[in-house]
């Protein structure tokens, strides 16, 4: 249910929108392309990046039949103009639509909206809903740096319950990245220390007290928010005058409210987070096509010795459910 697609080509957006900042794609040899911004380089991905045809293949030899598609998170550009920003998720949306189209046993497609925006980003989450038939969106940790409990961004939410539709959130533009460049560290430690800011967010703030019926999923097993569950429940109760200022329910109440991914890297890990959350909230995501991802897709998890009821749950039950979908649809 985690792995991320881009389109072949790339308009070249920064010359259409008249300024830099957008990801464009350089094609420097045969099945393997540059991502980048303006002159600076990003990353290097391969065609199964966006070659759907060699992703099934590649998933088939994993006993792996349908994905859960998203964009790169870099490709959110909250930080354009709203209307840009609108365009770019469009063109992003249709792709992944389009795959979804001609391969409905093989991909479910998860949309990007502009979240800077709500009137825009409520709208296209509409079309997501009635035009391109996808049950969910990806967003990001923060929304140019503003935590996603913000005020602002709750009428995105609000449509997004209204509509039935489930919400992903990844990390990106991680706190203090700018400072910590050395050793891949904002992939590293930057990044689930993002994941459990935008859970706390959600949960300090009241979203998923007001909006109880708001299916979230959260990437990377939720970050450190579940391992951290102690600390923050701590806080909770010693300085509530700090902590529990809009919202009074214990922060540890919403374990098992919300769903997260299995992309431990390590079978204690995801023990525990089993322990805490239960196997129907947890979905087998992997990050493919990207090395940091779960490689041998959930190989680790069919070491564990775990019962066959909670191997379904994760390999299968716990996304259809996250996503409401029938398990007929892909027989």
């Amino acid at each position: 249910m985690h792995t991320h697609i881009l389109p072949k080509e790339l308009p070249d957006f920064a010359k259409k929108f008249g300024y830099d900042g957008f990801i464009h794609l350089h094609h420097h040899r045969p099945g393997y392309a540059r991502m980048m911004q303006g002159e600076k380089f990003f990353r290097e991905i391969q065609e199964n990046c966006w070659d759907e045809k060699v992703r099934i293949h590649e998933y088939a030899q994993f006993n792996t039949q349908v994905q859960v598609v998203c964009t790169i998170p870099v490709m959110f550009s909250y930080w354009a103009k709203p209307h840009d920003c609108l365009e770019l998720s469009r063109f992003l949306n249709d792709h992944i639509a389009d795959i979804t189209f001609h391969y409905p046993k093989n991909y479910i497609g998860l949309g990007t909206i502009p979240m800077q925006d709500a009137e825009l980003a409520i709208k296209e989450l509409e079309r997501l809903k009635y035009e391109c038939k996808m049950p969910g969106i990806q967003i990001g940790s923060n929304i140019n740096d503003k935590n996603l409990g913000e005020d602002e961004f709750f009428p995105i939410f609000e449509a997004c319950q209204a509509l039935d539709m489930a919400v992903f959130v990844h990390p990106w533009n991680m706190m203090g990245q700018q400072h910590m460049a050395k050793y891949w560290l904002p992939w590293l430690v930057g990044m689930p220390a993002e994941t459990a800011r935008a859970i706390a967010s959600l949960i300090f703030s009241g979203v998923m007290e007001r909006l109880p019926n708001l299916r979230f999923c959260f990437a990377h097993a939720g970050g450190s928010f579940v391992p951290t569950i102690g600390r923050l429940e701590h806080g909770f109760n010693c300085r509530p005058d700090l902590v529990a200022i809009d919202n009074p329910v214990n922060p540890r109440n919403y374990l098992g409210r919300f769903w997260v991914d299995s992309a431990t890297h390590d079978p204690d890990l995801l023990k525990y987070i089993l322990d805490k959350v239960g196997s129907k909230k947890v979905c087998l995501g992997t990050d493919y096509p990207f090395p940091l991802g779960d490689l041998e897709i959930g190989a680790f998890i069919e070491k564990m010795n775990l019962p066959e009821e909670v191997l379904d749950d994760i390999f299968f039950r716990s996304t259809l459910e996250w996503l409401k979908l029938p398990v007929e649809n892909f027989l």
